[in-house]
């Protein structure tokens, strides 16, 4: 990519992966880590160009009386929608990307990290110039899931994998995989990888 450093660095998995674990192990080393899921979240309940877009696409019940995300709303009648969900998606997207890349050029280390779930699904994997896939396998995803939301069940955590991209497919795709089944050490893998894009 044409552009001074910071080198944009991706950090992704599939839902029980463990990447926001991963991603706290890279703050430990003093890389600055932007959360994109929930600066999304973030975004569509204060950027007023994108809260507009949002209420002109979705209508003004997208947001509550008292002015904050209707997600009980929008998890019904747009979340549920693959056509609506990629609509606001379309949204959403490049209004963090925009959010990252300020955020980034204020940051004054070698790379930065944007942690996000779906990297590979929505193609913003192109934006940046290495990407970190934190990888496990299904069963133990699934359990790790269960155990941090209750809430959910088997069938709900199924669903949630069926949107996102095969786990060989994500892979192919990284540059970098950290390997979080539980059984092998992950921070000299981290400082491996932390150590390669010093010296990038």
């Amino acid at each position: 990519m044409n552009r001074q450093s910071p080198i944009f660095v991706g950090i992704t998995g599939g839902i029980g992966a463990g990447k926001t674990t991963i991603a706290k192990l890279f703050t430990v080393l003093g890389i600055p880590v932007y959360n994109a899921d929930n600066r999304a979240k973030w975004l569509m309940a204060n950027d007023s160009a994108l809260r507009n877009s949002i209420s002109n696409a979705f209508g003004d019940e997208s947001f509550t009386n008292e002015g904050q995300l209707n997600k009980a709303y929008l998890a019904k009648t747009v979340f549920s929608d693959s056509k609506k969900t990629a609509l606001i998606n379309s949204l959403v997207h490049p209004a963090v990307k925009m959010d990252f890349t300020q955020w980034a050029v204020d940051q004054h280390t070698a790379y930065v990290i944007k942690e996000a779930a779906l990297l590979f699904e929505t193609g913003s994997y192109r934006d940046l110039d290495k990407t970190i896939l934190v990888s496990a396998p299904m069963d133990i995803r699934i359990s790790r899931v269960m155990e941090r939301d209750p809430q959910r069940d088997q069938d709900q955590i199924h669903e949630i994998i069926a949107r996102q991209l095969p786990e060989e497919e994500k892979k192919a795709l990284a540059d970098f995989v950290v390997d979080n089944k539980g059984n092998k050490l992950v921070i000299p893998q981290v400082l491996k990888i932390h150590k390669a894009l010093l010296s990038a």
